[in-house]
């Protein structure tokens, strides 16, 4: 997967300028929305990922979900057979645009403290996977 490196100090002439689609990795592995937890977490533990992106019965990104989500909701009091990753997905729009540039994506995923963030085009069809590192 592709990081993108947080820097305290001021980011570079490139950093500011390149744009979400120099730094995203591909988008991985793709899910329905009615998915259940525990067949999501097979999925990826055969992916070997951290993430899965979310995608609606015509195929657009609906959102993203982590492993630890997905861990939490499983081990919590109120899991039932019947969760739906619908309804837990970690990451739900606005998503990233490939256009947009690096630097405001870092700035918005900061702020909502995100490590993760779809990367969609225009109709909504997920292109890649953009992530910062700790």
């Amino acid at each position: 997967m592709t990081l993108v490196q947080m820097q305290t100090r001021p980011a570079s002439a490139h950093a500011v300028h390149s744009t979400v689609a120099d730094a995203m990795d591909a988008a991985g592995p793709q899910v329905w929305e009615d998915m259940t937890a525990e067949v999501a977490l097979s999925v990826m533990a055969a992916a070997r990922t951290g993430h899965l992106v979310v995608c609606d019965e015509d195929g657009l990104c609906t959102g993203l979900v982590t492993r630890a989500r997905l861990t939490a909701v499983r081990d919590s009091s109120g899991y039932t057979d019947r969760v739906r990753l619908r309804d837990i997905a970690d990451v739900i729009e606005p998503f990233a645009s490939p256009l947009a540039t690096r630097a405001e994506a870092e700035r918005a995923m900061r702020c909502r403290r995100l490590g993760a963030l779809p990367v969609v085009d225009e109709h909504g069809s997920a292109l890649g996977v953009l992530a910062l590192s700790r």
